[in-house]
């Protein structure tokens, strides 16, 4: 990608959500909402504090995140749709998936 985030922005690709409901029904496009769980694809460098020292971001990139619905911008990047958000607008990591995926 040739996209590089500042400050305390992270770019991030959304995880496709469910196409069936746990009894099997389809959920058809128009019905779905959008996943609010997402994978960081790139991190800035990180904010400056009060004492102009450049304070590092938590998430990296790889994580798995989940962040607010009406969270970030979204762009399209090399074709691809991303969205741009600062790192205060993630909620949390979500730990222990890529374990359960390299596993599988």
């Amino acid at each position: 990608m040739k996209f590089r985030p500042l400050h305390d922005r992270v770019v991030l690709r959304r995880l496709t959500g469910e196409e069936k409901t746990a009894g099997g029904i389809i959920i058809p496009d128009t019905a779905k909402e959008k996943p609010m769980e997402g994978e960081i694809v790139a991190v800035g460098p990180g904010a400056r504090n009060e004492q102009g020292q450049v304070t590092a971001l938590e998430v990296k990139a790889g994580d798995r995140v989940l962040f607010g619905k009406w969270s970030g911008t979204e762009v399209k990047i090399d074709g691809e749709e991303l969205l741009i958000m600062k790192e205060s607008d993630i909620m949390g990591i979500i730990e222990g998936t890529v374990a359960q995926k390299q596993a599988a």
